[in-house]
């Protein structure tokens, strides 16, 4: 059978109106937007047993007579890729017991000759949640924080003689942008230590009895 070209325009104008017609999704990923990202930079030489500054954790001893006084250091900064600027970063810090499961220590390193550490050391996603108080709103970068065990167990209400192998203090990181948004969520394709991800969404000192 021949077709006219009346046949075959009707043909390809349905095919056209059925090919736009297929896509019923519309997905978020389609309609993404550039963010910043919190940057952390821990005092590794403020830790009482050795950390790596991948891993963005440091320790606290038990087993030191002199608990109260060891120390957690760390700055903060932001990056925004040339994409972004960030107005200010909400603070927040809360105490936390250990997880069912724990990171190793001393930390593992995911293969030879990676600097990153085999598992995230702090719960993802990040989440501000209700166990976490505001410490205060950072304006003026990078904030450099300093604070002994005792200051930590009296800022999150936590008595020293209370706390168990692997608790740990944790700060996270609610960024503002000079365009209004706020990226409050952090998932693991933008934080995770483990990954080297380009983010520090969180940053802790968690408790070990060595």
């Amino acid at each position: 059978m021949k077709l006219s070209i009346k046949h075959i325009g009707l043909v390809l104008l349905i095919a056209t109106w059925g090919f736009h017609g297929c896509k019923k999704v519309n997905y978020e990923w389609e309609n993404y937007q550039y963010t910043a990202v919190p940057i952390v930079i821990v005092d590794t030489t403020k830790t009482a047993l050795p950390t790596r500054q991948a891993g963005k954790v440091a320790f606290f001893n038990l087993k030191d007579t002199d608990l109260a006084n060891e120390q957690f250091a760390f700055s903060l900064n932001w990056e925004g890729f040339g994409k972004a600027r960030v107005t200010s970063i909400e603070v927040y810090a809360s105490y936390n017991k250990a997880e069912a499961s724990v990171p190793a220590y001393p930390l593992v390193i995911s293969q030879p000759g990676n600097q990153y550490p085999n598992i995230a050391q702090f719960p993802l996603p990040s989440i501000v949640g209700t166990t976490d108080h505001l410490y205060e709103t950072v304006k003026d970068f990078p904030k450099n924080y300093s604070f002994t065990a005792a200051q930590l167990a009296a800022m999150n209400q936590v008595n020293l003689a209370d706390v168990k192998v692997n608790d740990y203090f944790l700060f996270k990181f609610i960024l503002n942008l000079d365009d209004g948004r706020r990226t409050v969520t952090y998932f693991n394709n933008v934080c995770d230590e483990a990954r080297g991800e380009p983010g520090d969404c969180r940053v802790g000192v968690r408790f070990k009895n060595q």
